[in-house]
């Protein structure tokens, strides 16, 4: 008998909350949360949930993306979920299903629904049939209007501690410490941690976050050399995920589909994005640790050593600490990663 949410790593609570709800369920969800902590994962599994109950082979096929009754609905190209794409949505969720008792339509990127598309959904939302479940994924409620996010059950996803992402990730063999270095990184991301797990530069690539306060110079140079090593560093790390996608093409060949390079690219992205930020808490995490240390607090980072902990005040610690949340808020607005480093690299000097 299949379990709808059987390795899934951490949100307990959530999934104990959806269990509930397969019975009777809303017409719609809205599950939001941080990239990469695994909502996709386990919105399609409540998809399949939905579908299949307790067919074993159905809920694969969902899982897999080619069920009848599973509509995907993915932005075409790179840009947005279109208004003639929810058209499309409002005419099919009129239609029968074809094989299960209703049908689940999955917007896995709904935060790239524009305006225009989401308003065309709103009065399938406010009138849906009975035979008809929609699950929309976004990282913030403040994705999509007002209107279309109040009609949805909304479903929040945080991130997951480390030790539970650090057992999971061990659980799926992987030897403890690599799964406890991945963890560390992935900042209670599951996802970002799954890919980071069989890359052997994981802790290599904290280390020399940890290492920057004690390489900041004075030149400019200096913040753009910093800037573009971390960025390579950065590259091996998404070994894993480059080789899924591709062997994700490679298994269709020829008939692979334009939306599949599309979604994968987007995909990579927002891996990379996540990894940024990783490093960036990391970054910040260090300044915490002087603070801390010079108050008497335990530090995080115990590896840190111990002439680096005095090596600022705790006020300037934290003002540094501040401006690392800062270029964490420019990478979100999508400035160019290598000069928010920079930026930051060359105002931590000034700080330091």
């Amino acid at each position: 008998m299949v379990t709808p949410f059987d390795g899934v790593i951490g949100h307990r609570g959530v999934i104990d909350l959806l269990v509930r709800e397969i019975a009777e369920p809303a017409q719609a969800y809205l599950f939001v949360g941080p990239s990469n902590v695994g909502k996709s994962t386990i919105a399609r599994r409540f998809g399949a949930a939905l579908l299949c109950g307790a067919d074993e082979h159905c809920f694969g096929r969902v899982v897999g993306g080619v069920h009848p009754d599973l509509i995907l609905v993915e932005p075409e190209g790179r840009a947005s979920i279109t208004v003639d794409q929810t058209r499309r949505v409002v005419s099919q969720a009129s239609r029968a299903p074809f094989e299960s008792d209703r049908k689940v339509f999955l917007f896995e990127e709904g935060g790239m629904m524009n305006d225009e598309a989401a308003n065309a959904l709103l009065k399938t939302l406010e009138e849906p049939t009975p035979a008809t479940v929609f699950v929309i994924v976004a990282e913030t409620e403040d994705d999509l209007p007002d209107t279309v996010a109040s009609r949805c059950r909304t479903v929040v996803l945080g991130r997951v501690p480390e030790p539970e992402v650090a057992e999971g990730i061990a659980a799926l063999g992987i030897e403890a410490e690599q799964a406890n270095e991945a963890a560390r990184i992935a900042g209670g991301r599951p996802g970002l941690a799954l890919a980071l797990a069989t890359e052997p530069q994981v802790a290599d690539y904290r280390r020399l976050w940890l290492s920057i306060p004690m390489r900041l110079g004075e030149h400019p140079g200096d913040a753009f050399r910093l800037a573009d090593e971390l960025m390579v560093a950065a590259e091996p790390l998404l070994a894993a995920l480059k080789q899924r996608q591709q062997e994700e093409r490679d298994m269709l060949g020829d008939d692979a589909p334009r939306s599949l390079k599309d979604r994968q690219t987007r995909e990579l992205k927002r891996a990379t994005d996540a990894l940024h930020v990783t490093g960036l808490e990391i970054l910040a995490s260090f300044y915490r640790d002087v603070a801390a240390a010079q108050f008497g607090s335990p530090v995080r980072n115990t590896d840190i050593p111990v002439a680096a902990l005095s090596s600022t005040t705790p006020k300037r610690a934290v003002a540094s600490a501040d401006r690392i949340l800062t270029a964490i808020e420019a990478l979100g607005a999508n400035q160019r990663p290598q000069l928010a480093f920079a930026n930051l690299f060359a105002e931590l000097a000034v700080d330091a």
